[in-house]
């Protein structure tokens, strides 16, 4: 797929990585094309699923979840019944904000969004009720050094 995007794609996902919510004009003009020319550029980035979506980045401490949990999963089973109803059980979990399948010891890493550790204890206990997993713990983020959405181009 990268052979598809040439560097005026990469400048405008750049800066729609930025703020998505610049008009077209903005962006056509830092790019230095017509309007038409980037708004089919873009549209053809959404087509290709280059561009997933459009969203408003909210901060977690703002709404009530200031604290980050990464917790860490190794479970004795990797059945394809067993990794569907972990995949089905996570959808059930909105604080689960990233879930990723690792190598190493570690079979998956959440990455979850919590009030504070009550409420951690609180989704701990409806998780593992959900699935059963070999060990499970989890690390407290104390402090967000970096954290972006933007894909490195």
């Amino acid at each position: 797929m990268t052979e598809n995007i040439d560097d005026i794609d990469r400048k405008i996902l750049s800066i729609l990585q930025k703020d998505a919510s610049l008009s077209v004009d903005d962006v056509s003009a830092t790019v230095n094309l017509s309007r038409n020319a980037c708004w089919r550029r873009i549209k053809a980035l959404e087509e290709r699923g280059v561009i997933r979506g459009r969203v408003a980045l909210v901060d977690a401490a703002s709404v009530g979840v200031p604290l980050t949990a990464m917790v860490l999963i190794r479970t004795s089973k990797h059945d394809d019944i067993w990794m569907k109803d972990f995949q089905s059980a996570l959808q059930l979990f909105p604080e689960v904000v990233g879930a990723y399948r690792m190598t190493g010891d570690l079979d998956y890493v959440l990455r979850v969004r919590v009030a504070d550790v009550p409420a951690y204890d609180a989704f701990y206990k409806r998780l593992t009720s959900r699935i059963s997993v070999s060990d499970i713990s989890a690390s407290f983020v104390m402090e967000e050094i970096k954290e972006t959405t933007a894909v490195p181009l």
